[in-house]
């Protein structure tokens, strides 16, 4: 019995030495992981470039109206630069912007909703200030282009531009250029999309295959810049399977395959905080992380993307001109409502997937042929229904 003391006395201090062991390698692993959480933190932070806005517009700006909201609501434009340097995407820009979008996020943090303002849209600038901010660039006489805006006075003077024509104080701003665009969708590892017809562009550079599928980033940045050769509209048909993508980009982004995977989440934030140029109210991860936080409980139904009502202008059928509706719209987004049934007709939401639809005969190897049973069990649309869907073909959208 005489060494079963001392066997039990050396077996507590090996216990002892493990607990220590194990404590020391859970101090380490956290250590390790505070060390990588601060040097990715770091890195992304790191990523973001800003413009101060501010100094640029100075005091003569639209006020803010003062809502009984939890928040204030926001107003973000959200700018793609068409810039093609380092890219190898075809044609020539004069460093125009490609795309426009007034988000409008409410101060119940329950909707947001994206207007395109169309780049082809013949509008009033306002005397806007240079992109060094050391002059001032003259209000042209007559009517311009709305993407010229950018052009002349880069973001300072397409906010000007904006709140000159909407009276809408503009928050924030978020520019993106072509190439941060494609980085962003292959961090996703693709986008869904469905194209209807084949693509062949010679003169942009861009093939597109027909049918849908996920489309990576060269694939993504050619489907929202083709402009005539799945439509016939131009702008108008480019400017909504633009927010057909984003809608599709947003679901994708959001989803549990993305915020459940750590390197492809890491990759994304990676890609977006490479690829963007904000405000500098909004130029840190702390004040991002804050207004997503914010915004988790809007669920993808009510995040639409909508285009401010236009016609073609009397006096060229390839320019656009707002028309008297669009004061409608300004109004809703200035006392933070709900867009109207009419305003809402034709919304794209970041719930809806891109159409799954058989390309064409001679466009991709499908048949736009139903057989028999398909026939049968297919329900008799409404006339709504086929006017939707006749409006997603002249748009270059899958019907």
């Amino acid at each position: 019995m005489s060494h079963t003391g001392p066997r039990h006395r050396a077996a507590l201090p090996r216990r002892r030495r493990v607990t220590r062991l194990a404590t020391v390698c859970a101090l380490s692993l956290a250590l390790v992981i505070g060390i990588g959480v601060t040097l990715v933190y770091q890195k992304l932070e790191g990523n973001l470039s800003a413009l101060d806005t501010d100094a640029l517009l100075g005091g003569d700006r639209p006020d803010e109206v003062a809502v009984d909201r939890p928040f204030k609501p926001l107003n973000i434009l959200l700018i793609g630069s068409d810039s093609r340097i380092g890219t190898g995407v075809g044609g020539d820009s004069a460093g125009l912007s490609d795309t426009t979008i007034l988000l409008h996020i409410s101060g119940d943090r329950q909707r947001a909703y994206g207007v395109s303002l169309p780049r082809d849209s013949m509008v009033e600038r306002p005397e806007c200030p240079t992109k060094d901010g050391e002059g001032v660039v003259p209000a042209p006489t007559g009517l311009s282009m709305f993407n010229a805006a950018f052009a002349v006075g880069g973001p300072a003077c397409t906010i000007k531009t904006v709140e000159h024509l909407t009276d809408i104080r503009i928050n924030h701003f978020v520019e993106v250029n072509f190439t941060g665009f494609r980085h962003m969708v292959d961090a996703l590892d693709g986008v869904p999309i469905c194209v209807p017809e084949e693509v062949n562009d010679t003169y942009g550079k861009i093939h597109l295959e027909a049918g849908s599928y996920e489309a990576d980033g060269r694939q993504a940045l050619d489907y929202v810049r083709t402009r005539t050769a799945i439509s016939d509209n131009g702008d108008i048909g480019r400017m909504r399977r633009q927010q057909a993508f984003l809608a599709a980009m947003t679901n994708k982004a959001v989803s549990a395959g993305t915020l459940a995977n750590p390197v492809r989440l890491y990759n994304f934030l990676d890609a977006a905080t490479k690829s963007i140029r904000l405000d500098e109210d909004l130029d840190s991860l702390a004040k991002l992380a804050g207004l997503a936080k914010q915004l988790t409980d809007i669920g993808l139904d009510n995040v639409q993307f909508l285009s401010v009502p236009f016609e073609t202008w009397s006096e060229d059928a390839n320019r656009l001109i707002w028309t008297d509706d669009a004061e409608d719209l300004w109004e809703k987004i200035r006392a933070d409502q709900p867009l109207s049934r009419r305003l809402s007709e034709d919304v794209i939401t970041a719930a809806d997937a891109p159409t799954q639809r058989t390309p064409a005969r001679g466009a991709g190897g499908g048949s736009d042929s139903p057989d028999e049973e398909q026939v049968e069990a297919a329900e008799e649309p409404t006339a709504a229904e086929l006017e939707r869907a006749a409006r997603a073909r002249e748009n270059g959208l899958c019907a």
